[in-house]
């Protein structure tokens, strides 16, 4: 059985300067690897994250990062796949998700719904 945090809270306007967390979720999947899911809204977009959220999709096993999404300050939306950075063309949250969990699943990992 997977083991499961979740975390985040009805959506509202984050303060000037502040990113309101809007989603946090952590798997801990029966082979023991991580799934974890963190978003936030920021107070406004900017030149590296003209959508204005922030984000960091994780999918590791004994410490090994095996799929990571992410943007960075610096390198802007990114993905780290079978030991290789590349950039990523960030469409919508839930098509981040799914080509993540896509990425997660052609590592061996399965879906959230069939641990």
């Amino acid at each position: 059985m997977a083991s499961r945090t979740r975390g985040g809270g009805p959506a509202r306007r984050p303060a000037a300067g502040k990113a309101e967390l809007l989603l946090h979720e952590k798997v801990v999947l029966p082979d023991e690897s991580i799934m974890e899911i963190v978003l936030w809204r920021l107070s406004q977009p900017t030149p590296e994250r003209p959508h204005g959220l922030k984000y960091r999709l994780y999918y590791g096993r004994h410490g090994v990062c095996l799929v990571r999404y992410d943007n960075e300050t610096g390198k802007g939306d990114h993905r780290h796949f079978r030991g290789r950075e590349m950039p990523y063309d960030f469409k919508s949250v839930e098509q981040l998700r799914s080509d993540f969990e896509k990425d997660m699943r052609a590592t061996g990992g399965k879906h959230e719904k069939d641990a």
